[in-house]
């Protein structure tokens, strides 16, 4: 008799293909990569002589390209072999963030580094996309949110030590990280991607559906909202604590490295149980914890450890939610999840590009402690609208 109970511990999995190893690796590198200029914003600030606000446009600027690429992208190399496509994705990744560590002015490197972020925008989602090819139904969940842990332990050692090297040798040593990091995935990317592995293009007819489809695009709202709503402050941890809190570069990398601990935690939990408890149910559910942190966020300024706790709901829910949402919509629609994985992907960046102009004009207002409380607005309008994508999917499924 199956067991009904959805908190149960969950029983032995076949382990995971090797290759989907290196897909969470690249992951774990694109994610350092795009979380890098969050980390290193005082010292790309002082290097190059320009303010908080405007080194934020590198978020903003890399994000809309990433929104507007994904899509695009997604319909360019639908017949592309994937093994050959991901490690192109990430040896292009090395290059342009190599010459952005080279880079003498902030002109020249807002350019530079937005174009690495067509890196992301491929990279992400197809990755996503291969797991159903390369693992059964009934593993699939599993499988996407194991692949996009990889954004998780990002934040646990790819994001502090981006920020702990910034603080002490230069944006620059950060950013040559990331570029060292890319070519090494990319080479194991290379080596246990099976050859010949290529998700059917989709058809005009199948992009109406998917743009057609209330219970899809619903989704992809949400992701944009909770996106938007987290990055308007996330996008500003290091200068807000280091103005709150006074912190050091090594205590800002150790606070860092205390929030992706948890979201990596949060993502494993929800790699464990997202296909007994449901996608939509843990969707919610994440975006809730995020939103807690946001109402309790003013107790940070109490002093390091409150910061530190105020920010751990938010951790667990904060790659949780990315990993439920790929996982809802593969869910929804296997047949169209290259095309749905892709404007999710796209959504997500958009809204971090929103988010990160938000609250960076916030900031030029003398706004930056109240940053927060736009950011939970925006959680309580996402989590209201993944009700309604859910109410969707019911009606679509009967």
């Amino acid at each position: 008799m199956q067991n009904s109970n959805p908190l149960a511990p969950p029983a032995a999995a076949p382990p995971l293909p090797p290759a989907l190893w290196a897909l969470m690796s690249g992951n774990l590198v694109i994610g350092t990569g795009v979380m890098a200029v969050a980390g290193t914003l005082p010292s790309i600030s002082a290097d190059l002589g320009v303010s908080v606000p405007a080194v934020g446009q590198l978020i903003t600027a890399g994000a809309v390209l990433m929104c507007l690429a994904a899509p695009l992208a997604a319909g360019v190399v639908a017949g592309w072999d994937r093994r050959r496509l991901l490690a192109a994705s990430l040896l292009w990744y090395a290059m342009l963030h190599a010459a952005s560590a080279l880079m003498p002015s902030f002109g020249a490197l807002l350019p530079t580094r937005v174009l690495a972020m067509l890196a992301p925008a491929i990279f992400t989602p197809q990755a996503a996309a291969c797991v159903g090819l390369l693992l059964p139904p009934e593993q699939r969940g599993r499988g996407i949110t194991f692949v996009f842990m990889g954004w998780s332990v990002a934040s646990v050692l790819g994001m502090p030590l981006a920020a702990w090297l910034g603080g002490h040798y230069g944006w620059r040593a950060a950013f040559w990280l990331v570029a060292v990091s890319s070519v090494a995935v990319a080479v194991w990317v290379w080596r246990t991607m099976p050859n010949g592995i290529r998700p059917a293009a989709l058809s005009r007819s199948a992009w109406a559906n998917t743009l057609s489809s209330p219970a899809i695009m619903g989704c992809i709202a949400v992701t944009a909202l909770y996106s938007g709503g987290q990055f308007v402050l996330f996008s500003y941890f290091a200068p807000y604590y280091t103005q709150v809190l006074q912190l050091n570069a090594t205590q800002l990398s150790l606070l860092f490295m205390w929030f992706g601990a948890f979201g990596w935690l949060g993502n494993w939990w929800m790699a464990r149980h997202i296909d007994r408890i449901g996608a939509p149910r843990s969707v919610a559910m994440a975006i809730m914890a995020i939103a807690l942190s946001l109402l309790l966020w003013a107790a940070s300024e109490w002093g390091l450890w409150a910061a530190a706790l105020v920010m751990v709901p938010w951790a667990l829910g904060c790659f949780a939610a990315n990993s439920a949402q790929q996982a809802r919509l593969v869910g929804l629609a296997p047949a169209l999840a290259p095309g749905s994985i892709a404007l999710n992907t796209s959504a997500m960046y958009l809204g971090q590009g929103l988010g990160a102009a938000t609250g960076g004009a916030l900031i030029a207002q003398g706004l930056l402690l109240h940053l927060h409380w736009v950011g939970l607005a925006v959680m309580l309008v996402a989590l209201a609208g993944s009700a309604l994508a859910t109410r969707a999917a019911r009606r679509l499924a009967t």
